[in-house]
């Protein structure tokens, strides 16, 4: 779409550029925290959207929460299931890759597990789902892919080092990708969030008093909402981020400030 001159007057119309109607959206991880937040989110700006994830009955709820869209099981850590994913998908327009996990384990601890399925989880998931995308040309001209990566890839922390190497290696993959793809249009950006309230907090170890006293640090004074992130893709998503690629957005409360 042609953006209008800066010296025009504002219309109603100018909105239509973050508008995701029409446009045939997959998110991966859509079953809980930022992939959920997202897909509800980018339903409700209008785009059609497709959900998978490994869990049937979370994503179920998810798209009951969108209120439309289409829910595609699929565990992307299995060649198989990615096959049939992609086999399934329309060509699509935007794409959102948020399926991840975490396991925090000391450098000396670290198990052979641990280490394949956090980098198969976060990085080559993603790396064979697009792969399997262009080559059945499921992927439109000018469509906008949008990786979900981590503040920790710059903030390191104890015990995160799988997790942080697994979030820079997307990041590097996605300028590449972003590269490669720019010819045919096709926009790649990464979103990188600081501490999100999501499930992953109700599973950590960490007591509720020290989520307070580490929220507290936070200059904006508190941790992230799902739907903080999800404003940020759906600005990637649309056509307002028309003229950028190979770029990261950092949406972490200032924390890296400090």
């Amino acid at each position: 779409r042609r953006i209008p001159p800066l010296d025009a007057p504002f219309s109603v119309f100018d909105a239509f550029f973050f508008s995701l109607q029409g446009k045939k959206i997959l998110v991966t991880g859509a079953s809980s925290g930022i992939g959920r937040g997202i897909s509800i989110a980018s339903a409700r700006m209008g785009g059609d959207l497709f959900v998978t994830a490994r869990s049937e009955e979370r994503l179920v709820h998810t798209v009951d929460q969108m209120g439309t869209g289409k829910a595609i099981y699929c565990n992307l850590l299995s060649n198989e299931d990615l096959d049939s994913l992609v086999d399934v998908l329309p060509e699509l327009d935007g794409i959102v890759l948020c399926a991840g996990m975490n396991k925090k384990e000391p450098v000396n601890f670290i198990a052979d597990e641990s280490l394949n399925v956090i980098l198969d989880t976060n990085f080559t998931s993603n790396v064979k789902l697009i792969k399997r995308l262009l080559r059945k040309k499921k992927i439109s001209k000018g469509a906008s892919v949008v990786i979900i990566s981590s503040i920790s890839v710059d903030s390191p922390a104890v015990g995160n080092s799988i997790y942080a190497a697994s979030k820079g290696a997307v990041s590097s993959y996605s300028k590449v990708l972003a590269l490669e793809l720019s010819k045919k249009g096709i926009r790649v950006n990464t979103i990188e969030p600081g501490m999100v309230h999501t499930e992953w907090l109700d599973k950590s170890t960490m007591t509720a008093e020290l989520f307070t006293k580490d929220e507290t640090r936070y200059p904006l004074g508190r941790y992230g909402l799902p739907e903080d992130i999800a404003n940020a893709a759906i600005y990637l998503l649309s056509d307002a981020s028309s003229w950028m690629t190979g770029s990261k957005i950092r949406i972490d409360g200032g924390i890296s400030l400090l």
